[in-house]
């Protein structure tokens, strides 16, 4: 009996030091879509619901609320932009995806959420002006924060539809100081 009850403890601390405790997790339902400013304010600019699936995975979808987008007609292309002292137009990802993620892998989702910025007074749009959050799951929900990215990459369909096509080695890090929205939350 002794022997099975000290086995039981040291399986049940093997498991305490392989678990974190109060690891960030994805939840089922609902959350807001929030692009913040250096100074912490933020806009709310639409829903992310996920509903869980299999293995870890949850599949989901956006919905972005266009009221507070703008209509821009930007280099032969009408695009959804958001006004400051930048416009921050979105990009939709433009090929079929899965639209899941998991706990460690967010990178369709930081695919779906692509935006490019530009100054208002400037002419037309710039592609290699592309923002990229790149995001991880936090206690609080989903945090990302902006990354440089040529959107022309995204110009032709990737060989493998199945697998997200933007890489660490196609993103920059940001000029954080000189961006309007440098971070984005889901929560």
């Amino acid at each position: 009996m002794n022997k099975l009850f000290a086995g039981l403890m040291l399986l049940v601390s093997l498991f305490f030091l392989v678990t974190p405790v109060g690891a960030a997790s994805l939840s089922e339902g609902v959350k807001e879509i929030h692009l913040q400013q250096k100074d912490g304010s933020e806009q709310r600019i639409g829903e992310l619901i996920l509903t869980a699936g299999e293995n870890g995975q949850f599949s989901y979808k956006i919905t972005l609320d266009h009221h507070l987008f703008k209509d821009y007609f930007l280099s032969m292309k009408e695009m959804k932009c958001l006004e400051g002292p930048e416009l921050w137009c979105f990009i939709p990802y433009p090929y079929e995806q899965p639209r899941t993620i998991s706990a460690d892998d967010l990178r369709w989702l930081e695919h779906d959420l692509l935006f490019m910025f530009k100054k208002p007074e400037a002419f037309g749009a710039n592609f290699w002006n592309g923002i990229y959050y790149k995001m991880a799951l936090t206690d609080n929900g989903i945090h990302g924060t902006a990354q440089a990215l040529d959107l022309n990459l995204l110009a032709s369909p990737p060989d493998d539809l199945s697998q997200p096509p933007v890489g660490e080695y196609d993103i920059d890090r940001a000029d954080l100081e000189k961006r309007w929205l440098p971070f984005i939350e889901i929560r």
